[in-house]
């Protein structure tokens, strides 16, 4: 498996892209197992120079691994994906991509970089709170994706417009600082905000449901609202040139079928953030 088309070697590559083909608990649509395997596609119909950066990040090197197994228990299946992103996460002077699958994911590929970087932060990019205990019967369900996180660390979320019932009581209370879409538009306004709130070190969490349907149609819970593709672009780019962003997982990616602009603008994302990594 190869990202734009090419595959540097482990020990020479800056970025790497570890794909988690998991679906278990989808509420809505179904498709987010594809997920992974569609961006690393879509990825071949992007031009391998930047052109807002100006340079060809992918010389820095990135390295595709083979995606984690992900049939059998859940729990087993977590076990797994959690032991390998330590273990990867441990590599000096390499930042982890984490390509889902859905959101209930994070369960596992968050935990390694809490334990590696004590006090990190968590900046959750959703359309949705995902502040549940458990969901119908789950509490791996991706309806609790940021709940066991927000136990662990500090949670800002950003771009939410979507909030059970059973959830709001634990939205914006405790390590949780929720900025509603509706009430935060405004990214000029907001990106101090959010500056003040986030520690040093920033784990980057990103559903892709938090993108406008308009930008990102294909996921398993579209939302109406949610921000533009360059309003989220100088969020993440000023949050990565103020702080160290140690990891990144990109969620809930589910190809539709007579479409392919969501997989191609998942990987220009992937390979957008790459570039802001590089630059800083």
């Amino acid at each position: 498996m190869q990202f734009l088309g090419t595959q540097t070697p482990l020990n020479r590559s800056r970025f790497l892209v570890l794909p988690l083909p998991y679906e278990r608990t989808t509420s809505y649509k179904q498709g987010t197992v594809r997920g992974p395997a569609a961006l690393l596609d879509g990825s071949l119909g992007l031009e391998l120079y930047d052109e807002e950066l100006g340079r060809l990040t992918f010389r820095d090197g990135i390295h595709v691994l083979p995606p984690v197994p992900c049939s059998g228990q859940t729990e087993s299946v977590f076990a797994r994906i959690e032991a390998t992103v330590a273990r990867l996460a441990a590599m000096p002077g390499k930042t982890l991509f984490c390509v889902g699958g859905e959101h209930s994911l994070s369960h596992a590929t968050i935990p390694p970089f809490i334990k590696r970087y004590p006090g990190m932060g968590v900046l959750h990019f959703d359309a949705h709170a995902d502040m549940r205990p458990d969901y119908q019967g789950s509490p791996r369900s991706h309806a609790c994706a940021m709940y066991p996180i927000s136990r662990q660390c500090r949670v800002v979320q950003v771009g939410i417009r979507s909030v059970g019932a059973d959830e709001a009581h634990l939205v914006s209370r405790g390590n949780v600082k929720t900025f509603l879409w509706h009430e935060h538009r405004d990214m000029r306004t907001l990106l101090p905000k959010i500056l003040r709130l986030l520690p040093p070190l920033v784990y980057l969490s990103i559903d892709l449901d938090g993108f406008d349907p308009a930008v990102i149609p294909g996921v398993g819970t579209p939302q109406p609202g949610g921000y533009l593709w360059h309003e989220a672009l100088e969020l993440f780019r000023t949050v990565i040139a103020h702080k160290k962003v140690v990891g990144v997982d990109i969620m809930e990616l589910c190809p539709l079928k007579d479409t392919v602009a969501s997989e191609l603008a998942a990987a220009k994302l992937v390979y957008r953030l790459m570039g802001y990594l590089s630059a800083r």
